[in-house]
């Protein structure tokens, strides 16, 4: 997955369908304000916005969605589903070694305990990282969906 644009319901016997990549939740620019600010300043979580994007070097498996940044290099996004702080994706943390470590078990979690994130970083095992989707696609089957076909 590179691009979340619609929702994609696929049934298949006897397989588990994971969806893979790595996008960016963006927000648009002109909703920068002071709140932003402070959670950048306070708490090192620099959110993304469309006229700043970073250049993501990485494919994972199963998908992450990455939300915000820190002035360490690392990734805040969720686990397995596109970014919604009210939903029940976990929370995880890609340092810069591309070591996943998970933050909190959900968006509301993650509200609750801003302050001390850093400090409750806990192993997230099973997430797997390759240079691209070419590399991921030499160890797993995928399922190319083209959507403006369907």
């Amino acid at each position: 997955m590179t691009e979340q644009t619609d929702c994609i319901g696929i049934y298949k016997k006897d397989t588990k369908v994971i969806p893979a990549g790595t996008t960016i939740y963006s927000m648009p620019s002109k909703d920068k304000y002071s709140e932003y600010q402070k959670f950048a300043d306070e708490y090192d979580i620099h959110f993304i916005f469309e006229d700043n994007l970073p250049k993501i070097d990485f494919y994972t498996i199963p998908r992450i969605d990455i939300m915000a940044a820190d002035s360490h290099g690392g990734y805040i996004g969720t686990i397995g589903e596109t970014c919604d702080l009210e939903s029940d994706a976990p929370i995880c943390y890609i340092d810069k070694n591309k070591t996943c470590h998970l933050i909190a078990e959900n968006g509301k979690t993650f509200l609750k305990t801003l302050h001390s994130w850093k400090t409750q970083l806990k192993p997230c095992e099973g997430i797997e990282f390759f240079p691209s989707k070419e590399e991921a696609k030499k160890h797993h089957e995928f399922l190319d969906i083209d959507i403006d076909q369907l």
